[in-house]
């Protein structure tokens, strides 16, 4: 079903009765929440909570006690570790969470709250969880009809400087070497004394592993003109309560039984030059919340998240009762990872794809077990073949303002990776490495410590030697999301500072040949493909992006550039293919070999550089190639279902992605903390490759032109609110098989 820009003004009306449908929307969001009734047993059983910049994992323990995680995006280490903040205990005594008694633990969604009532009848102690939405603090109400004491207590783990010794704790801190002569090293947090009945404790980064970095990778000359954005990075939190007196530096407690109390938390993270200068920031922080009334916060709060709700949606059903339980399956995962990304996508730093803001420690996992929650496959670096994927759902959804920390962080790299282009190269324009620390540069072993016969710029590893597409995916995006709000500020600011850059490394990087074209070697496809010449996925990109952003009349581009993109668009070699039984499909190169990983390259033409799909030239070539993939792997990144909903292929499609949406942690509690697969658990991708391919089974947009339904099996009903580029909200139904857009 098409739908141009004047129709879809048409079917955009606002109804009179908006703020009912609005209510019947967070009844049907709230029908996903999470009930859990009995207690947990570890943090392997915990229920997330955000803010979108800090988190908690929260459980409660049959032995009586309430525990919760506290993090932070931006908690990073001297080592360059994104870190949890702590680890906090509470007691109630006599407590109403010991086994047996009756118990109930609620994700509340459309309140953004955890809520647990526990206790025998006349006993009951109720508990209030959020993370204000507006503010950074966490706030934990404590409602009892017998009085109890309240001891709440922080229990660290970084109590003093330790070596970090076994080798699979290491990847916790990926891309650090240790030796015996050079051992990787954690240091202790600082917890204040007691005083003004506040437990106050921080990690303070007085040493750093940036300039190390950058000098290893020639780049000591950027090093000097540029600030350490770890060195004295401080990241903590005050924790008091309305009834609480200090016990301890560790220690809160009620003086006697109470009602009624709340403790509040407060993490702070800032650079900042001494200790005092942390605390100070973190005392006026805390004025400045308190200068607004827990009553206006929390109205405040609540009404954020049913507008998060309400700006778009999607709800699977079926009367059919074996096919109700898919479409159960289905919303309840698309519902549950859109607020996990919600919880973790407003911070200073984007989504960390190998468990957000959510991992836990590993004391009782089956493996990598036995360490802290500090522990995460992959450590602290950015893979932007992961990073991107929550991203890509964020344009259909309307969670623009979650798309900031990623473009953010790209643009603040951005001088780092001109300034290595021409080192490396003695050319203008920029290029960003797959794997990167979130200042621009590659990890140390990525890199290569042993540099020895080896120029600058040559990583060791080979994985990402040559694997620099993801300056093309992310210029895309930028694209996708000018497209989506038209903001005229971001285009200027943003999208055409970038991604002149990155057409400028790929117009000035490679060598012509005979006819004029680039000839792109050396070059690799992906990660799988190390050795390629002509990769599709760069071929795919150069042709998508290029016309994309020349299609942009209304930006202030000279004549100059659109020339100069003009014959850069001329200069792309055309898409490799090849035969396979008698069928033309997409080739991962003109030439691939030394085959290490397990990705569809020629598919990048499909997804995410949109040249074959619904009601496209060459889609048949796009289903051959999808048909005759080697690789069909479904857990993890795998994006074989996004394809298939671009191509229009809606069995197909929906089978992967209810396979996606049936298959968490096992060893995990919540429903929608997938993994670990090839990364970490909470696996952000896993969950938002299957947002994104229903979001594309229901809605593709292409500049103006939106196509509705190209991949939706008949056997689904589905409601759905969308957002569509020109800030349009596409909403519309599918009840057997009867197709309606409002």
């Amino acid at each position: 079903m098409k739908i141009t820009l004047f129709t879809a003004l048409i079917f955009c009306i606002v109804f009179l009765n908006g703020g009912a449908q609005d209510n019947k929307t967070l009844e049907k969001t709230a029908a996903y929440n999470v009930v859990w009734e009995s207690p947990g047993v570890n943090s392997l059983g915990s229920m997330p909570l955000g803010n979108g910049d800090i988190g908690m994992n929260v459980w409660v323990e049959g032995n009586g006690d309430l525990f919760f995680y506290l993090s932070k995006t931006d908690a990073w280490s001297e080592n360059g570790q994104l870190l949890k903040l702590g680890k906090v205990r509470i007691n109630l005594d006599p407590s109403p969470f010991t086994t047996g008694k009756p118990f109930r633990q609620e994700l509340k969604l459309t309140d953004g709250e955890i809520s647990i009532i526990a206790g025998k009848a006349g006993e009951e102690v109720n508990i209030q969880i959020r993370i204000d939405a507006n503010h950074p603090v966490g706030e934990i109400d404590i409602a009892s009809k017998k009085p109890v004491q309240v001891m709440v207590e922080l229990q660290p783990w970084r109590t003093e400087r330790r070596a970090m010794t076994n080798k699979e704790e290491l990847v916790s801190v990926y891309g650090l070497e240790a030796t015996d002569q050079k051992p990787v090293f954690q240091e202790a947090d600082q917890i204040l004394p007691a005083a003004g009945n506040r437990i106050t404790w921080y990690h303070r980064n007085n040493r750093s592993v940036w300039k190390e970095n950058l000098i290893l990778q020639a780049l000591g000359g950027y090093a000097a003109k540029s600030s350490d954005p770890l060195f004295y990075r401080t990241s903590g939190a005050t924790i008091e309560g309305t009834v609480l007196v200090s016990k301890s530096a560790t220690v809160l407690a009620s003086p006697g039984k109470v009602n009624a109390c709340t403790l509040s938390v407060y993490p702070n993270t800032s650079q900042s030059i001494t200790e005092q200068d942390w605390i100070n920031q973190l005392n006026y922080g805390i004025q400045q919340i308190k200068s607004v009334t827990a009553e206006q916060r929390l109205a405040a709060h609540r009404a954020w998240w049913k507008n998060f709700w309400n700006r778009s949606y999607i709800f699977v059903t079926s009367p059919d009762p074996k096919i109700s339980a898919q479409a159960t399956t289905i919303t309840r995962g698309y519902v549950l990872q859109r607020f996990i990304n919600a919880c973790g996508g407003r911070g200073k730093s984007p989504i960390k794809f190998n468990g957000s803001i959510f991992t836990t420690d590993t004391y009782a996992r089956k493996e990598s077990k036995g360490f802290d929650a500090d522990f995460r496959r992959w450590g602290g670096p950015f893979w932007f073949q992961n990073t991107r994927l929550p991203y890509w759902t964020m344009l259909e959804s309307g969670d623009f303002e979650m798309m900031k920390p990623l473009f953010d962080m790209y643009m603040k790299a951005l001088p780092i990776r001109q300034f290595a282009t021409k080192k490396y190269y003695k050319h203008t324009g920029a290029f960003f490495p797959e794997t990167m620390n979130f200042w621009g540069t590659w990890t140390n072993v990525n890199y290569g410590s042993n540099r020895e016969g080896m120029p600058d710029g040559l990583t060791e590893n080979t994985y990402i030697r040559y694997y620099w597409t993801c300056g093309l995916e992310l210029s895309l995006m930028m694209m996708d999301y000018y497209d989506f709000t038209r903001k005229e500020s971001f285009a200027k600011d943003t999208l055409v500072p970038f991604v002149s850059e990155i057409l400028e490394f790929f117009d000035k990087h490679w060598h012509r040949d005979i006819e004029g074209k680039i000839l792109f070697t050396p070059a690799q496809a992906l990660e799988t493909y190390q050795t390629a010449v002509n990769p599709t996925p760069d071929i795919a990109g150069l042709k998508f992006v290029i016309p994309k952003l020349l299609g942009y009349k209304e930006l202030l581009i000279s004549a100059e550039k659109r020339k100069q993109w003009e014959n850069l668009l001329l200069s792309v070699p055309e898409i490799p293919t090849r035969m396979i039984n008698g069928d033309k499909v997409i080739a991962p190169a003109a030439y691939s070999a030394q085959e290490a990983n397990i990705e569809n390259a020629g598919l990048y033409a499909v997804f995410p550089f949109r040249l074959y799909g619904v009601g496209k030239p060459g889609i048949d070539m796009g289903i051959s190639t999808f048909a005759t993939r080697k690789f069909r792997s479904n857990i993890g990144w795998h994006h074989s279902s996004i394809q298939a909903a671009y191509l229009g292929l809606a069995n197909e499609a929906s089978t992967l992605l209810l396979d996606k949406f049936l298959s968490s942690d096992s060893e995990c509690r919540f429903p929608a903390f997938w993994g670990p697969n090839y990364d970490w658990s909470p696996d952000q991708d896993h969950g938002t490759v299957a947002m994104i391919a229903l979001q594309r089974m229901l809605l593709q947009y292409e500049g103006d032109a939106i196509t509705t339904f190209p991949a939706w099996p008949v056997e689904w009903d589905v409601e759905f609110k969308l957002c569509a580029p020109g800030n349009r909200i596409i909403e519309g139904s599918s009840v057997n098989g009867q197709k309606v857009i409002r």
